[in-house]
């Protein structure tokens, strides 16, 4: 279970990013969090795996404070929550499979990680995981040869040697085209159901929130303005939520 209670974030310039969120995840479901740019989606996830400190409220897994948790032990937590970044978050001059391999690195001796060296187990988890995302192929070449859709694959394999039990996944699709958008999204569906991995996940567009999440919560100006099934958003509550001029875009 993941418990939000009341968390806010105000940055050093003033702005109010997240102001008093609170819900819970249990384990299993596919939560979607949509919204305009600039509604707080980033910050929130990144305030769950404290990337970004949260400035009051809590973050509550597995009957543990993330939130006051020391740095040491936040190694031990981060290494079963898995992200997925936007940007792909890649170090493209490296292999695919070296990227993969960072997702080991919370298990393994910080002396050999800093030399690449890794264990044969850890290789063939990393193979496995490029496998599951259909780029096995693709492992020794280097990340920035691989298409958009296919960085973010690697992205994806290298959450899954994490062996998470939380996978938090920012704007996923925003820069691929609609069927490599439906692509990826069905590969976090596959993890979600096959591996029964907790998913919160930030869109930007309902029309792929309807396809994919089991719930949805909206951010509007860092607030929390709607909690529940997709299929209780009509089109006053879009407007609500994206604002009156608004219209929807089917990603098909």
């Amino acid at each position: 279970m993941l418990r939000l209670e009341h968390l806010t974030k105000v940055y050093d310039d003033g702005t109010r990013a997240l102001n008093d969120v609170s819900f819970e995840v249990p384990d299993g479901q596919f939560l979607v969090i949509i919204g305009l740019s600039g509604s707080g989606k980033s910050t929130l996830l990144r305030c769950i795996n404290r990337l970004i400190e949260p400035t009051e409220g809590r973050v509550i897994w597995n009957g543990v404070d993330v939130t006051a948790a020391p740095q040491e032990e936040m190694r031990f937590i981060r290494r079963r929550m898995g992200m997925i970044f936007q940007s792909f978050n890649l170090v493209k001059r490296s292999k695919v499979i070296t990227n993969v391999l960072a997702g080991r690195l919370g298990y393994t001796n910080p002396a050999l990680s800093l030399l690449n060296r890794f264990s044969k187990e850890d290789e063939e988890l990393a193979q496995r995981s490029l496998a599951r995302v259909g780029i096995a192929d693709q492992a020794y070449k280097r990340a920035s040869e691989l298409s958009g859709g296919q960085q973010q694959r690697v992205g994806i394999a290298r959450a899954l040697v994490q062996d998470p039990e939380l996978m938090l996944v920012d704007e996923p699709v925003s820069a691929l085209d609609p069927a490599t958008s439906h692509s990826i999204m069905r590969y976090l569906q596959e993890v979600n159901d096959k591996d029964k991995v907790t998913i919160v996940c930030s869109l930007h567009f309902l029309s792929l929130s309807r396809a994919y999440a089991d719930r949805i919560v909206a951010l509007k100006d860092g607030e929390m303005v709607f909690d529940g099934p997709p299929k209780e958003i009509d089109e006053v509550r879009f407007r609500e939520i994206y604002g009156e001029d608004a219209e929807e875009v089917e990603i098909r």
